[in-house]
């Protein structure tokens, strides 16, 4: 493999649906959901099997995060940039992607609560369902430091935080395509380290172990880095064997360091490096099914807690009544863990995506829609 591995020089690998991106952004999704099912089977995982059952949550949410900037920047930096596509509409767009999904799935959830309540069936950890904590996570405004966000659908807190990091996202998109890569890599690796050294000053915490109040300024150094890496991988050619290889190896190092114990900046470091060769390997033969499986991600993602809470408050009513041995509630756990992979698929199948064609069909509406010729005449600095 020659010098050439690496060049500024040549044609850097576009960005495509149905590669290795997409296939992680579904196994990460999945990962997430053992980690958020692991203390309602018989016996927490972390606690019998590996630590890391419990630990690795947030790490997996910092690769969300960081994959967020990464993707966000490759597919509409450019037009940002160039003002294709205003700060205005890049936000909007965003916000629409996520918000009907988020107020789906908490306005079922609440239902969920008063219906079982009224059965008797109150939840088991009524401090998880205080309604204080609903307006604040119904707005996707507790990871700003404000009052709510626990308990409910608590996994929303990131979607709050990246409303922030898309509300920073075409001015951040101005200032780094000027930088020379290296140069935007360097922005990013720096940032990084500072918030974090900031984190540990101010809270005694790493920044991607704050308190999910903060969540906001905990994901904003990360999804930076991620536009960083992507203002990086726009600008240099990484050939797609070192890709491949750096993949598994990284992927490989990731997974180790969860097993010997090791988190922190490490994970974090080998995160960055398995998106960039994730995004360099080239998509010669794109899978629709693993294209299909990314999109679902994001439903994963929204409604894996719900599903948890739903399969687990029954399982737990029956479990004691039916005298259920340890071996079968081992398998309704299992059951539960498919049960929210296959509603993800169907809640994005019938609900999500149309909605989403809807609001598309209108954003590109919006967008044709002729602007009014001024009635007042326009003054110009020549008077």
């Amino acid at each position: 493999m020659a010098w050439t591995a690496i060049s500024t020089q040549n044609g850097t690998t576009p960005i495509a649906r149905g590669g290795w991106l997409d296939a992680l952004r579904f196994i990460v999704a999945c990962l997430i959901v053992v980690h958020h099912f692991q203390a309602a089977g018989p016996h927490a995982l972390a606690e019998t099997v590996h630590p890391m059952f419990e630990v690795s949550g947030f790490l997996l949410t910092n690769f969300f995060l960081m994959d967020s900037g990464y993707v966000l920047m490759r597919v509409y930096g450019e037009q940002v940039r160039k003002g294709s596509m205003s700060a205005g509409d890049f936000v909007l767009k965003r916000v629409l992607r996520v918000v009907p999904a988020h107020l789906i799935m908490l306005t079922g959830l609440v239902a969920l609560v008063l219906v079982a309540s009224s059965l008797g069936a109150a939840p088991r950890n009524p401090e998880w369902f205080a309604w204080d904590q609903l307006p604040a996570q119904a707005l996707l405004v507790q990871s700003f430091g404000l009052h709510g966000g626990l308990g409910w659908n608590a996994p929303t807190w990131s979607i709050s935080a990246l409303i922030g990091c898309y509300l920073a996202f075409p001015w951040i998109v101005r200032r780094l395509s000027r930088a020379h890569p290296v140069t935007a890599l360097a922005w990013g690796v720096g940032v990084y380290l500072l918030a974090n050294q900031a984190a540990w000053l101010l809270l005694d915490l790493p920044v991607w172990q704050m308190p999910m109040k903060y969540g906001f300024f905990r994901a904003l150094p990360l999804f930076f880095l991620g536009m960083c890496l992507a203002r990086f991988a726009e600008g240099v050619r990484i050939d797609p064997r070192l890709a491949g290889w750096s993949l598994l190896a990284s992927s490989v190092g990731f997974f180790g360091l969860q097993l010997a114990g090791k988190f922190g900046l490490a994970s974090v470091a080998l995160i960055a490096v398995i998106i960039v060769a994730a995004g360099a390997v080239p998509v010669i033969r794109p899978s629709r099914l693993v294209e299909k499986a990314a999109v679902v991600s994001f439903a994963i993602f929204i409604s894996n807690e719900v599903v948890r809470i739903a399969w687990f408050g029954a399982v737990n009513v029956a479990a004691p009544r039916l005298n259920l041995s340890e071996t079968a509630q081992w398998g309704l756990w299992t059951l539960g863990m498919a049960a929210a992979i296959g509603f993800a698929f169907a809640f994005h199948q019938w609900i999500d995506e149309p909605i989403q064609a809807r609001l598309r069909r209108w954003m590109k509406g919006r967008a044709r829609r002729p602007v009014a010729a001024p009635t007042q005449p326009v003054v110009s600095l020549e008077g």
